[in-house]
């Protein structure tokens, strides 16, 4: 697959986060040869927020899309809507819950509406997303991959070159083999012999 058959990995900051945050992301992405490029992410509240970001994407090219805490809410909203265009998602840090608050609702009620393939990528002490209730919602959306760092909390720039690696063999591998086989049936439409075997959660400790 050359550089420029690839879809382009478009990535946004946390609510508190600026594109400095983003720039070890980045610039490795393009260090392995993506099209890696700042997300813009709307202001206000994650519904909202997931409008303008849908208006905004380019309607003419497939795209990963993907940010860090917040902004990873914001891009799964994205993602549940099936919007044509997104042929990945990838959330750095997912927010599953107020922090130390695991008790509190979790922030899946949209995941099952996500269709594409989708990667996370967590640190094991990350007080957004208690490692258990993770790895459980995780193994709920219909293709998906989770990577889990030992040792590490909210921010993931101390590993930014392994999560680059792990992006990029993500849109190589599961994102391409999705753009042509086609996207998933809805959820209601599927059955365990239409639509073959759903392809495992995988889970891979750092550190």
């Amino acid at each position: 697959m050359t550089t420029h058959r690839r879809p382009a990995i478009l990535l946004g900051p946390g609510a508190s986060g600026s594109a400095a945050t983003l720039a070890p992301f980045l610039d490795g992405l393009r260090r392995l040869g993506f099209a890696a490029e700042p997300l813009a992410l709307p202001r206000g509240a994650a519904p909202a927020a997931a409008r303008r970001l849908r208006a905004s994407l380019p309607a003419d090219r497939l795209v990963v899309l993907g940010s860090h805490s917040f902004g990873g809410r914001v891009a799964s909203l994205v993602a549940a809507t099936d919007a044509p265009q997104i042929g990945g998602l990838v959330c750095l840090s997912y927010p599953l819950h107020r922090p130390g608050r695991p008790e509190a609702c979790l922030r899946t009620e949209h995941w099952p509406a996500i269709r594409c393939p989708a990667l996370l990528l967590s640190g094991e002490r990350d007080p957004f997303a208690r490692l258990d209730l993770l790895r459980a919602a995780v193994a709920g959306l219909p293709d998906a991959e989770l990577v889990t760092y030992a040792g590490l909390g909210h921010d993931l720039r101390a590993v930014a070159d392994d999560v680059c690696r792990r992006i990029a063999a993500f849109v190589e591998g599961r994102v391409g083999a999705a753009a042509r086989s086609g996207p998933p049936a809805p959820a209601e439409a599927r059955s365990p012999g239409s639509a073959g075997p759903r392809p495992p959660q995988r889970a891979y400790p750092s550190g």
